[in-house]
């Protein structure tokens, strides 16, 4: 029951959101609208490949101003009654004053949601994950061009980028975790015994506190760069799921294309 309320919601969402903007395709988790609109549909990769279960449904379109023609990601929560507006995603593809013009028409067509911008994260590498992904195929393009081939051959590329990367925080995250331990065992061991024979100049305490303080910072260092690769290896991962939901949106484009009626002469 609450799951057919929820997919009802974001019926009416979408049925009042084309009311300003024009929908060019649509992300679904856990959610199936019926009837279907005619854009290219696809589930929201980010979040069907989490492993727990917590996210609420929820629905994102990219949708085209209908006055400015920039785009902009719309997510709506109904559970939660929250629209949120993912900046990220189409980073270059729209003013300041398109969205700020967008959020003053959901705040007056939408009063009963809360909304919220969801901006660039320094620690998630937002920016770095988009900046790779534009360098070979724009969001503009994948939701416009009619070259396929060359669709087709930009994706290719990212696809292979979003592979290297994740190949090269591999070799980081083996790298820290192959020679952490033996580094750290040796240079605990040469310091416990360099201090250690300094004890009577220094005094019993302030030779085990330089111990103590000399081997923590070389595991805080450690930890730094195990976390590093671990953090590589994530945005690897988000820059081939771009890739992949790319390639879902031009493949759902080729087929509603193909399924449309022949123009009459």
């Amino acid at each position: 029951m609450i799951e057919r309320t929820e997919t009802e919601a974001c019926q009416r969402f979408f049925d009042r959101l084309q009311e300003i903007c024009t929908v060019r395709s649509i992300k679904l988790y856990r959610v199936k609208l019926d009837p279907p609109l005619r854009v290219p549909t696809l589930p929201c990769l980010d979040h069907e490949a989490m492993l727990h279960e917590g996210i609420p449904r929820h629905a994102a379109a990219y949708v085209e101003d209908s006055k400015s023609h920039d785009l902009h990601e719309v997510v709506v929560v109904p559970g939660r009654r929250l629209i949120e507006i993912d900046v990220v995603s189409t980073a270059e593809e729209h003013s300041l004053a398109s969205r700020e013009r967008l959020v003053a028409e959901l705040k007056q067509r939408f009063p009963e949601y809360r909304l919220k911008l969801h901006g660039p994260s320094y620690l998630r590498g937002d920016r770095r994950v988009m900046k790779a992904c534009r360098a070979q195929i724009s969001l503009r393009d994948v939701l416009y061009s009619d070259d396929f081939e060359r669709l087709g051959a930009a994706l290719e590329r990212l696809r292979t980028i979003g592979s290297l990367m994740e190949k090269e925080s591999r070799v980081a995250s083996w790298g820290v975790r192959t020679v952490t331990g033996p580094l750290l065992a040796g240079a605990g061991f040469l310091i416990y015994s360099l201090l250690g024979t300094l004890a009577p100049q220094l005094g019993e305490a302030w030779s085990r506190g330089l111990q103590y303080f000399v081997v923590t910072l070389l595991g805080a260092i450690f930890l730094y760069y195990g976390l590093k690769a671990v953090h590589l290896t994530e945005m690897a991962n988000r820059v081939w799921k771009r890739a992949a939901e790319y390639g879902l949106i031009v493949s759902e484009r080729k087929r509603l294309r193909a399924a449309a009626p022949a123009p009459q002469v």
